[in-house]
């Protein structure tokens, strides 16, 4: 048996080793070079207000309009910045990045590597190389932005907090779960989308994490307040509302709703029919949020909040796609829970490795320059239907499916519950046959 299992040891290593060829050699292929742009405006804005005593929001990147488009908060977060020189910075985003994105994912397919028998180091060591493919993730990197920094403080909140277990099955103490919110409200803080997970703890009966989420998010803008009040003051009145400093709504990256509408129309956008989408998928997310609060499946909930987050936000560039990582990964984890050779875990699996090989293909830069026609308009929006498509058919797990994939006897239920009747019917992939 011991023989057996260094086999098995042995293979894994060359597989991950193949693996990691592969991908360094797709990425040498496909990666766009984008000389850590974001990272460069934060650099040059931090320098500005810190060494320059210039004020953070006036200073521009050399040769654009870009600037630090994020609350004052987010600057004195970033404040090390103006203190290290350029090849330091870099070296510490990509590895912050780095050590986000692998502690979440560790907790997302650690379930996988139960229900499949795999090793653990071997499971992570495949979804990392996956990941690093994956061209929201590459994008990240390559732009020096905070999006895995941002959805890591969000995960750790909802699964390790917010959730009845851990990711490893612990039930942590009261204790600890009071602090339930703090990391949504300092994501809140510092970049101000993750605000709609305020929105999904209100919608879900989470009052107290509610609560702690917005304390945490209106004490850490005081706080920059009170610390830069010209810069603050900028900020709420004048840069939040220029959006000429993010770039034009229609352009390809943007993989929103209102990427979508301004692109049917770039020079006048239909401001209803974005509003009307919004709403729609609102109440879609409202719907299928709720089920997922009634049995504790806290990492569908993140899930269908982060897809939601990337279609009604009003600017989603394609790096901020990484907030589907969640989404993607609990396919794969429902498809290994359902019956071996079912129609359900082949159509889970066929649709996770569908939306994933989409979304490392950088398809929809094939209509950057033009996106007309019928082909244009479905084509240049592609990731935007991928997102759709995982807001209707992530499956809802169920007590038995948390228990195992938690690794305790029994899981624990919320005390407030929805009527079960829709509930049972959310919970299943639309048209996925048993």
């Amino acid at each position: 048996m011991a023989q057996g299992a260094g086999w098995r040891t042995r293979y894994q290593v060359l597989f991950v080793i193949a693996l990691a060829v592969l991908v360094a050699g797709f990425l040498s292929v496909a990666a766009a070079r984008h000389g850590f742009f974001d990272l460069r405006v934060y650099y040059g804005a931090l320098h500005h207000w810190v060494r320059a005593d210039g004020q953070i929001y006036d200073w521009l990147k050399p040769d654009s309009k870009y600037g630090f488009t994020y609350p004052p908060f987010a600057a004195l977060v970033m404040l090390p910045l103006a203190y290290l020189n350029w090849p330091a910075a870099m070296v510490i985003s990509v590895i912050l990045t780095g050590l986000a994105s692998a502690l979440l994912i560790w907790w997302l397919v650690d379930p996988i590597a139960r229900r499949t028998g795999w090793t653990r180091w071997f499971t992570l060591a495949v979804a990392l190389c996956l990941a690093a493919a994956f061209e929201p993730m590459r994008e990240t990197v390559n732009f020096g932005q905070v999006n895995m920094l941002l959805l890591f403080l969000v995960g750790a909140d909802l699964l390790w907090l917010v959730a009845p277990v851990t990711p490893f099955g612990r039930r942590l103490p009261e204790r600890y779960r009071r602090f339930a919110g703090v990391g949504i409200g300092l994501a809140t803080a510092i970049k101000l989308t993750p605000g709609i997970f305020i929105v999904y703890l209100l919608v879900t009966g989470r009052w107290r994490a509610a609560l702690v989420a917005s304390g945490s998010a209106a004490g850490a803008t005081l706080l920059a307040a009170a610390i830069a009040p010209d810069a603050s003051r900028e900020f709420w009145t004048t840069a939040l509302w220029d959006t000429d400093r993010v770039g034009s709504l229609s352009f390809i990256s943007n993989q929103s709703w209102q990427g979508v509408v301004a692109r049917l129309d770039p020079d006048h956008p239909n401001t209803v029919l974005w509003l009307a989408l919004v709403a729609a998928t609102v109440a879609v997310w409202i719907w299928r949020v709720r089920a997922t609060a009634a049995v504790g499946d806290e990492a569908t909930g993140l899930a269908l909040t982060g897809v939601v987050q990337s279609l009604v936000s009003p600017v989603t560039w394609v790096h901020h796609l990484v907030w589907l990582i969640p989404a993607l990964i609990l396919l794969v984890d429902n498809a290994y829970a359902a019956p071996a050779g079912s129609g359900r875990r082949r159509w889970l699996l066929r649709f996770a490795v569908f939306a994933y090989l989409v979304l490392i293909s950088r398809l929809v830069w094939v209509w950057e320059r033009r996106f007309d026609g019928l082909l244009g308009f479905l084509g240049s929006n592609f990731y935007v239907w991928i997102s759709v498509a995982l807001l209707l058919v992530l499956p809802v797990r169920g007590p038995s499916q948390l228990a195992e994939a938690a690794g305790v006897a029994e899981f624990e239920q919320p005390e407030r519950r929805p009527s079960p009747r829709p509930l049972q019917f959310v919970g299943r992939p639309l048209a996925i046959g048993d």
